[in-house]
Parts: structure tokens; C-alpha cells; sequence
């Protein structure tokens, strides 16, 4: 018996050892994963900082918690910090990209969440890469720190926005649009709002992490410094205002290239457009027509006739087809009144716009001929587009400049920027976000665009198939917009602007001074600390 009870009784003592042992090891893998969890958590609270939310104090709080984890972290842990924060911004702020894998790429349900994931997996690298490079290169002094990290987050928006053709969605800046910090769009672009907000983060974080207060008045001094300049004016009206009608035709994503639907639509449109003839401008969306332009031509020169003796003029966009070079186009085109002396609309005439950066699967497929035959997300309709040139003209319409941009290109501000110049009345973008259904996608999409007005004060022009349809000031505030799902036409006037912004003329060429400048200091400061370590 006693040798039974012993037994028994190392067997419970074994028990009670190995509890311990997993519950020590369960310990161990909650305090690994809780900062992790927090920072995931800190990047999908940052989205409520973008539209439709716009709560800017969100996306800031949030860099605040990611610069105060950084604190004294290796560049090994940095780089999981900062993968962390990305994968929560990306996972929940791209979410809406799901809605087109699901229901237009034809894929199953897991596999099109897979897809979705790894494309959030992939955006999270960059800022992973941007705090690893601000604590590969630590130096003493906190401030220097602070523009170290901000000049490596913008960097790493940077290179997300250029490379594998560029994917420039919910940078930093686009959160503070209607915040303290909006005034630096016109002065910097979003890549320098971008900056400011991360240095202001960064001081926020240091307050908390060593009661540096002198961190804390730096955070104050900013946002109301930045809250003055928007009192600094550099664009002034221009002549009378314009008579704009922008048409939204509302027609459903799965009947736009529907062979038996051509004429529905394009009698809609017609239809949608006729009490408005009177307006100096009418906008029609994204490939409003859906009959490609050279066997649209009778249509064509019927809508060019009636808006000539209307003294009007329709801008519309449309897909082209050059028969000699096989090649399509996304393409924007001008009928009716153009400018003085009148010329009418001929096919190829040099007065319009074929988009240049083409969205990846959407537009173009890479490597076509092996992913086309895998599933139909790679073979949908119109996704075999050739590119426009890089900067083109701006179009002339009823005597107006217009600089335009064909729905993804208005996320890519120097592109844009090089079309404005003084002599451009209007920025124009259309598109159609119907691939994303009723999701925060295309509030997103109408948040970059009114950040391009406000950094060119130029006027914005919005035109879409389903919303969101829009007419946007030159300082980015939103005039109008026409209800999602709706057909149609929005019809306000528009002031003109006269004035250039220090963005449009300079681009973001003052960023990348500060981000060079910025390691310039930090490598004299590493220099001079190995001097005196020697």
C-alpha cells in the first residue's frame, strides 16, 4: 500500500509540475502575442481615421501607439511591430477588395479570403520595413529619432505607392484631410502631411515614454502652427462660375459589357442627359459607353451634333480600339463645342485622354498567358488595356481646360500634378467603383480625390457609374454629391481658380529634402559618437 500511495502521489506531484509547465508556457505565448495583438489592434483602429469615418485623431493615436512600442526596440523586433500595425490598417481598411474576388472573379469563398489576405500580407511589409530602418540606425538624441522614424514612414509610402505598379491606398496623410494638419496638402502633398503627422505621433509617444514635456509642447506647437497656415491663401477666383452637369448612370457591374445591353445603356445616358443641354460642361463616367469607339461612331457623331447646337459639351469615357495595332485603350473623349475657333469630335483627334497606369488583374493581367487560363478573376472583361502616355495634354472642352484622371490614377498625385498648370480650369476624374459594391472602397476613392484638389487648388470634377458622384472646391471641401445606387445627374455651378500652390509647383521634392537631410544628420551624429568611441 505505501508503495501505492507513493506512486499515486508522484504521479499527481508529475501532474501538478506539468500544469504549471503549460500553464507558464501559455503565460509566456500571452505576454509574446499581447503587444503584437495591441498593434494589430492600433492599425485597425487607425482605419476609422479615413473616410467615411474622417475621425483624424484616430490615425493619429494609433502612429502614437506604434512609435511608443518602438521605443528601444532591435530592428528584429521593430520589423515585427511594425508587420503588426500593417497587417491590422491593411486586413481592415483593403477589406472592400474582397467584394470584386468574390463576386466577379469567380473564385470560391476561401480561396478569394486568401487572396484578400495575402494582399494585406504583402502592404504590411512596408511599414515593417520602414521601423526596422528607423531602429537599424538608432542615434541619441530623441527628437532626431522621432524625424528619423517619420522620414522612414514616408519613405516606405514611398515605395509602396511605386513599386509592383503601386498600391498607394490609406497613406498616412489621406486620415488627417479634414483635420488640424490638412493645411500642408497644398503646401507638400499627402506625402508630407503623411510626414507631420508621424513627427506629431512621435512626439505624442515620447511625452508618455520618458516625460520628455518639451515633447509634448512640439506636438501643440504643430497642430496649431499647421491649423495658421490655413489662412495663407495662394489660389484666388477666377471669372464667373461654370455650369456643370455630372451623369451617373447607375448600371449594374454584370450587364456594363453585356453585348445586348450596349444600346440600353447608351439611350440611358441619352435619356439622363437631355434636360441638361443648357449646362457649360457634362461629365458621363468611367466607359459611360460601352460599345468601343470605332464602332460607335454613328452614336457618337449623333451626341456630337446635338451637343454642338446646344453649345455644350460631353466628356465621356469610352473604350478604344486600334484595329491596325490590336491594341485597347481607356480612353476619355470630347464631343460637342470644344474651343474657339469650334472644331467637332473626329475619331483619333488629339483632344483626348488614354489612362496610363492601368490597375493590376483589372486592366492588365501580368504574366497574361499563364495566369489567364487559371481562373476567371484573370480573365475579366476589358482587362487587356495598353497604356497612355505618362503626361498628356490637358483636354479643351467648351473653351475650359480640363487635367484629367481615369479612376485609379487619382490615387497618384505627381502624375496628376504634372498635367496642371496655370492655365488648367478643372481637375477631372472618372470612374466606376461598382466592382466594390456598398462598401467603404469608394468613400475611400472620393477622400483621394479631394485630396488632389486641395493640393493643386484646382476645382475637382467627379463622375462615376454607381458613386460616388461629386463636385469638389479647390480648398477640398465637398460641394455636392449624388446619392450611391441612384441614376442621376448632379447639376451645380463651379468656380474656377487662378494661382498655383507650392505643390503643384514643386511636388514632393520638399519631402524627400527633409528625408535626406534627415539621414545626412543621423549619419554625422553615428559618425561623431564612433570618434568618440575611439
Amino acid at each position: 500500500m505505501p508503495k501505492v500511495v507513493k506512486q499515486r502521489s508522484s504521479n499527481v506531484a508529475d501532474a501538478v509540475t506539468t500544469s504549471k509547465a503549460s500553464k507558464s508556457r501559455l503565460n509566456c505565448w500571452i505576454k509574446r502575442l499581447r503587444q503584437p495583438l495591441l498593434l494589430a489592434a492600433a492599425g485597425a483602429f487607425s482605419v476609422l481615421g479615413f473616410a467615411p469615418w474622417s475621425w483624424w485623431p484616430t490615425a493619429l493615436l494609433s502612429m502614437a501607439v506604434l512609435a511608443f512600442c518602438l521605443h528601444d526596440s532591435t530592428p528584429k523586433q521593430a520589423f515585427r511591430q511594425g508587420y503588426a500595425f500593417g497587417l491590422g490598417l491593411f486586413a481592415v481598411g483593403i477589406a472592400w477588395v474582397h467584394i470584386s474576388i468574390d463576386q466577379f472573379g469567380g473564385l470560391p469563398l476561401p480561396v478569394s479570403l486568401t487572396l484578400m489576405l495575402l494582399l494585406a500580407a504583402y502592404l504590411s511589409l512596408y511599414p515593417a520595413l520602414a521601423c526596422w530602418l528607423s531602429r537599424k540606425f538608432p542615434c541619441g538624441n530623441p527628437y532626431l529619432q522621432i524625424l528619423l522614424f517619420a522620414a522612414c514612414w514616408v519613405l516606405g509610402e514611398f515605395a509602396r505607392g511605386y513599386l509592383l505598379t503601386g498600391f498607394p491606398w490609406l497613406a498616412l496623410g489621406y486620415s488627417q484631410l479634414d483635420g488640424l494638419l490638412s493645411a500642408w496638402f497644398p503646401l507638400s502633398g499627402v506625402a508630407g502631411v503623411s510626414l507631420v503627422t508621424t513627427i506629431v505621433a512621435g512626439a505624442l509617444a515620447l511625452t508618455v515614454a520618458q516625460r520628455q514635456w518639451p515633447a509634448a509642447a512640439l506636438a501643440l506647437c504643430t497642430l496649431g502652427g499647421s491649423f495658421s497656415l490655413s489662412f495663407i491663401q495662394f489660389i484666388s477666383p477666377n471669372g464667373d462660375p461654370v455650369d456643370v452637369a455630372l451623369v451617373q448612370g447607375n448600371i449594374e457591374q454584370s450587364l456594363r459589357w453585356q453585348p445586348d445591353q450596349e444600346w440600353p445603356t447608351m439611350l440611358k445616358y441619352l435619356d439622363l442627359t437631355r434636360p441638361h443641354y443648357e449646362a457649360d460642361l457634362i461629365i458621363w463616367p468611367e466607359a459611360a459607353v460601352p460599345a468601343v469607339e470605332p464602332m460607335a461612331q454613328e452614336y457618337l457623331d449623333n451626341l456630337n451634333y446635338v451637343a454642338t447646337h446646344n453649345d455644350t459639351t460631353v466628356v465621356s469615357g469610352i473604350v478604344d480600339y486600334n484595329f491596325d495595332t490590336r491594341q485597347f485603350y481607356n480612353t476619355l473623349i470630347v464631343l460637342g463645342k470644344q474651343q474657339k475657333p469650334l472644331y467637332e469630335y473626329r475619331y483619333h483627334s488629339a483632344n483626348r485622354y488614354q489612362k496610363h497606369h492601368l490597375l493590376p488583374i483589372g486592366e492588365f493581367v501580368p504574366f497574361g498567358e499563364l495566369l489567364r487560363p487559371i481562373a476567371p478573376l484573370f480573365n475579366l472583361p476589358m482587362s487587356s488595356f495598353s497604356r497612355g502616355d505618362y503626361t498628356q495634354a490637358n483636354l479643351v472642352a467648351n473653351g475650359y481646360t480640363i487635367a484629367p484622371a481615369i479612376c485609379y490614377e487619382i490615387a497618384f498625385p505627381e502624375q496628376l500634378r504634372r498635367s496642371v498648370n496655370e492655365q488648367t480650369d478643372f481637375l477631372l476624374t472618372v470612374s466606376n467603383d461598382a466592382w466594390f459594391g456598398d462598401s467603404i472602397g469608394p468613400q475611400q476613392h472620393m477622400e483621394i480625390a479631394r485630396a488632389r484638389a486641395k493640393e493643386l487648388g484646382r476645382p475637382l470634377l467627379r463622375a462615376t457609374n454607381t458613386g460616388v458622384t461629386a463636385a469638389v472646391d479647390a480648398y477640398g471641401e465637398e460641394i455636392a454629391r449624388l446619392p450611391m445606387f441612384s441614376a442621376d445627374v448632379l447639376r451645380l455651378p463651379i468656380q474656377r481658380m487662378t494661382g498655383v500652390t507650392p505643390f503643384s509647383q514643386l511636388g514632393h521634392w520638399p519631402v524627400w529634402l527633409v528625408i535626406m537631410l534627415t539621414f545626412a544628420l543621423v549619419a554625422l551624429v553615428q559618425l561623431k559618437d564612433r570618434k568618440a568611441a575611439d
